[in-house]
């Protein structure tokens, strides 16, 4: 079986299993909500492997998002408990080949250097959490002196909104949105809120939405809108999902699972589509890097 499609069956069976990998994959943890890192050089991971290491997390149950390689467990002084399961993830490798022409013949440039091109392709690695690893220091482990905070209202959440500068009306109802047209985000009052934490989750998930106007990263489902319920519109529901997880994440605030009633759209198509999800998460991060490029430099 090739990598698209074991990356897309495992995240298919997080959903089957109601192990959804945005949906409060912290619940169990003692940190914060944090993007997943390597524990290791401290680099966080990106787009599809987010989803897979918060589902694992999620699962699994582990009090921390940071993960090791084998080896990096080793080289740290430690070692990976004997029976822990590996987590599947994926890196491109950049490569790079000659340049032919139809006769298989290499293409020179003007100094009569042959040209290259360059391409990458995609490796599985495995990782470990550092709750499977054991005599790792602390300082790999992020054990020293970590308490889980009450939840407040977020600062940064707060500046991510506003700095995107989007029309945000705030109407006494039950209806949040966002209308391409009019090029506006509705939402309920704060007030209506019991926590801040849904106030966030759905003022996030409307931001993604807005990110798709034409004038901006010009997403299908959104500047070339086909009605709700549509393979377009449910695709670019999910890219709305990812998005606000990663927002959510880099605010430091839990996530939570807005719209429910298209799990059934996301399996249907992650079945039978096994670059479906590397195409929303991709998408959703570039949403959100949109996004978080509008903070002013200190806060990004």
């Amino acid at each position: 079986m090739d990598l698209y499609q074991q990356i897309t069956d495992q995240f298919i069976n997080a959903l089957e299993q109601g192990t959804v990998s945005w949906v409060k994959p912290w619940n169990n943890t003692s940190e914060p909500l944090r993007m997943p890192m390597n524990a290791s050089t401290g680099r966080q991971y990106s787009d599809v492997n987010v989803l897979l290491l918060w589902a694992a997390a999620m699962s699994c149950g582990y009090p921390r998002h940071r993960w090791l390689t084998f080896k990096q467990a080793l080289d740290a002084g430690g070692n990976v408990r004997k029976g822990e399961k590996s987590t599947l993830v994926c890196f491109f490798k950049p490569m790079k080949r000659q340049v032919l022409d139809e006769a298989k013949q290499p293409v020179l440039d003007e100094d009569g250097e042959p040209l290259e091109e360059s391409f990458s392709i995609m490796k599985g690695l495995r990782l470990f959490n550092v709750a499977q690893c054991e005599g790792v220091p602390e300082s790999i482990s992020g054990m020293a002196g970590e308490v889980a905070p009450e939840f407040e209202p977020s600062e940064e959440a707060d500046r991510i909104l506003n700095a995107s500068d989007a029309q945000i009306d705030h109407v006494e109802g039950d209806r949040a949105f966002y209308n391409p047209v009019a090029d506006r985000i509705q939402l309920p009052l704060q007030s209506q809120f019991d926590e801040a934490i849904g106030y966030y989750g759905t003022a996030l998930h409307e931001l993604v939405h807005w990110t798709g106007h034409r004038d901006r990263l010009d997403r299908d489902g959104i500047a070339r809108w086909s009605g709700f319920g549509s393979p377009e519109y449910a695709k670019e529901e999910l890219i709305a999902e990812l998005g606000a997880a990663f927002l959510c994440a880099h605010a430091g605030i839990p996530g939570e699972l807005r719209h429910e009633g298209y799990i059934e759209n996301w399996l249907e198509a992650l079945k039978g589509d096994k670059r479906y999800l590397f195409q929303a998460s991709s998408a959703a991060r570039k949403a959100s890097e949109y996004l978080l490029d509008s903070l002013p430099a200190n806060h990004r």
